[in-house]
């Protein structure tokens, strides 16, 4: 009996000698489990060098370590990715886009080439839906067109008559109607322009059905749609985003109202979606107050970002705001959205609220006033960490304006594709300097001033 407790025991002392040994002098180091590695592709690091790197490595939906091939031998990975030396590039990010599910009346216009074209899915809609019903849609651009030209009430009554229909122009700066969304409205051709806005007339003085930056008083008649069929078609709508290579936004201009249905949507398990933002614009003070009471509870995935104001219209109108009159106008330099003292009260209002903004501005007289508004506002409350910014910034302001921009850190989120479709709208009202910088980019990087873009505007 002695023999065999003394032998168990050396057994015992040996294991655990062994187990010390292995322990303290492991012949393999331990690998971190990781969800995700990359390797063997050219990985572009926007960095300060803008490296470009061979291995990166996730985890828990964060890049953990980035570098050479090296470094995949510190993990071990649930999957791993031989890119095969084809390049990664991070997501995009889009700084200002409206986005929104589809009613079952609308009609994407965003890659129509023709005005012939355009009247097929007008006439394939109204098929569709039946006569009576509203048929809306958004993309189009007379500089898109093979025709060369807008689209005219006059078309849109070829494709549809017993309808009305209302179409906005890409930038939703204008829409054109036709004749039965003109009645309804009741629009006819002596009407008034409204204020800040143009109903077009040709040549002898007929509304032609195109209405620039006060569409709502065409737009207000439109049925709301249904919760059901936007929620589907709207997340459909963001899923997509990420087919091109978007992967965060930041969508401009919705209602307190709008929110709980982002909430549901990004509620679901296993959901595949941008990184949203959601800005809002400031018309209900109550319910933008109920809103800032929940600011933090979002996640990664979907947060309360800032308030939207609109300064002052766009080029389509014209109605930007600008330093000089317009080509062949001689005192005409659009207009500001509200009397200066109340845009200066709303902007100091939203700011001492501890908001950050996104500042619809286009014209050079708009953007400096805006700029100088919050540096005043900056200078009596500094926040170092404002993130206070400016939409579109499509003329080009004084040297001293983006001097002041790069000091106070206001930020800019620029939309070049302004540049080509809005291109006749530009030619028809500035000239000169003016019209050779619009939507400047370089240059307010030369003053320091931090650019962002936003590639696509809407979809």
């Amino acid at each position: 009996m002695r023999k065999t407790v003394l032998g168990l025991l050396c057994v015992l002392l040996l294991a655990s000698c062994q187990l010390e040994q292995t322990a303290s002098s492991p012949t393999e180091p331990i690998r971190r489990s990781v969800d995700l590695i990359l390797t063997n592709g050219k990985i572009v690091v926007v960095d300060a060098a803008f490296t470009i790197a061979n291995t990166l490595v996730v985890d828990n939906d964060r890049i953990v370590e980035v570098g050479d091939a090296a470094i995949a031998a510190k993990y071990q990975a649930v999957s791993l990715v031989d890119l095969q030396g084809k390049t990664l590039l991070p997501g995009f990010v889009d700084s200002h886009i409206h986005i929104s599910g589809n009613p079952t009346r609308y009609i994407d216009l965003t890659k129509v080439a023709s005005i012939v074209q355009m009247l097929d899915l007008i006439r394939a809609k109204a098929m569709e839906l039946g006569q009576g019903e509203w048929i809306t849609g958004y993309g189009w651009s007379e500089d898109q067109m093979s025709e060369g030209r807008k689209p005219l009430r006059q078309d849109l009554d070829q494709a549809a008559p017993d309808n009305p229909v209302i179409l906005t122009r890409a930038g939703a700066h204008s829409v054109v109607v036709n004749s039965l969304a003109l009645q309804l409205a009741g629009i006819s051709d002596t009407t008034p322009d409204p204020d800040g806005g143009v109903i077009e007339r040709d040549e002898w003085g007929v509304a032609n059905g195109i209405i620039r930056e006060r569409q709502e008083i065409v737009a207000r008649l439109v049925p709301d749609a249904a919760y059901d069929e936007l929620i589907v078609s709207l997340e459909i709508n963001l899923n997509h985003l990420l087919s091109m290579g978007i992967t965060s936004i930041t969508d401009a201009a919705k209602r307190p109202a709008d929110y709980p249905m982002y909430e549901a949507i990004y509620a679901k398990p296993g959901v595949k979606l941008p990184r949203s933002t959601l800005q809002f614009q400031w018309h209900d003070p109550a319910a933008i107050q109920q809103l800032k009471a929940r600011v933090g509870e979002g996640t990664d995935q979907l947060k309360i970002g800032p308030i939207k104001i609109f300064a002052d219209g766009g080029f389509t109108g014209p109605a930007a705001f600008t330093k000089e009159p317009y080509v062949g106008r001689a005192d005409y330099r659009g207009h500001l959205n509200m009397p200066k003292a109340e845009l200066v009260a709303h902007i100091n209002e939203i700011y001492a609220a501890g908001w950050q903004m996104g500042i619809h501005a286009i014209g050079d007289a708009a953007i400096e006033l805006v700029v100088d508004t919050l540096v005043d506002a900056l200078a009596s409350d500094p926040r170092p960490d404002h993130r206070n910014y400016l939409n579109h910034f499509s003329m080009r302001p004084s040297d001293a304006t983006m001097e002041k921009m790069a000091l106070h850190n206001i930020l800019i989120t620029q939309q070049p594709n302004f540049t080509y479709t809005l291109e006749g709208r530009y030619v028809a009202n500035l000239d000169g300097w003016r019209l050779e910088h619009n939507n400047p980019i370089r240059s307010p990087m030369d003053h320091a001033c931090p650019v962002t873009y936003c590639p696509l505007g809407r979809w």
